[in-house]
């Protein structure tokens, strides 16, 4: 099992694929056991690595609380022991919160950064308060999770497009830990630090080409947050997908531009 130790913790991690250097951020609460068909499809064209971040999956789950910049400190220390002096970034959701973190904090070091789905924090506006979705009871949470996704699903839409209703029942489907377990407060400590993401001031420090991608109905990180980062940053451009949350299930061409920027 492929792991690093670093301030105390262990990391675990996979790599997939051959080509550029990649370091993948995942979404909140997701791990490479659940997320592992996402990652190989940047693996398909880079050489891409990802982990477990702290307090998920095979990944250590210290005691709280965590900071974002915790999470950066961790991917960090990550591509020192692949010896990668640099590397191209990718982060989905609170992972492009991850993203952006790692970027402003050691900016000489990314090459390309796409940013997907995503906030800034601070005046630049956050995503939908994950604390408090995660604090829900079960059913209500699923419930709720459904309609920030995207901001046209319902009943109606769904029996028009049974392709967004296989979507939502394929992440539906995840496992999710039982409550009071460590698991289960990884998750909360991670929720935590999320809540707490803020780069706004710190953007203009990211200079390498970035790729901020959005879903045009997006109700967990809405639109203008993405176009508020793009206004921060000196070499950036906007993609506007047709899709929520999940863009890059819903409309084909995100893929194939998101892989195509980064392998650039």
């Amino acid at each position: 099992m492929p792991t690093i130790e670093t301030r105390g913790i262990t990391l675990y991690y996979e790599e997939f694929g051959e080509g550029p250097p990649l370091l993948f951020f995942n979404g909140s609460f997701s791990t490479l056991a659940t997320s592992r068909p996402l990652v190989q499809v940047f693996g398909s064209r880079l050489h891409t690595v990802a982990h477990d971040q702290r307090g998920l999956g095979r990944s250590s789950i210290p005691p709280g609380p965590y900071t974002m910049a915790d999470y950066a400190a961790d991917g960090i220390a990550l591509i020192d022991a692949l010896g990668w002096d640099t590397c191209r970034v990718v982060g989905v959701s609170f992972g492009g919160m991850v993203a952006q973190e790692f970027a402003v904090t050691v900016p000489e070091r990314v090459e390309r950064l796409a940013l997907l789905c995503t906030s800034p924090g601070g005046a630049g506006g956050s995503s939908y308060p994950m604390h408090e979705l995660r604090a829900l009871p079960i059913e209500q949470r699923a419930r709720v999770g459904v309609e920030i996704m995207d901001t046209r699903f319902s009943e109606e839409w769904f029996a028009e497009h049974p392709s967004d209703l296989a979507l939502v029942t394929a992440m539906g489907d995840r496992p999710s830990p039982a409550e009071g377990t460590e698991a289960a407060r990884g998750e909360i400590e991670q929720a935590e630090a999320r809540r707490h993401h803020d780069v706004w001031d710190r953007l203009p420090a990211i200079g390498c080409p970035t790729l901020v991608a959005a879903g045009r109905f997006d109700g967990i990180a809405p639109l203008a947050n993405s176009e508020a980062i793009v206004s921060r940053l000196p070499d950036a451009r906007l993609r506007v997908y047709e899709g929520g949350h999940a863009f890059f299930a819903q409309d084909p061409a995100a893929f194939g531009e998101i892989l195509e920027f980064l392998a650039g």
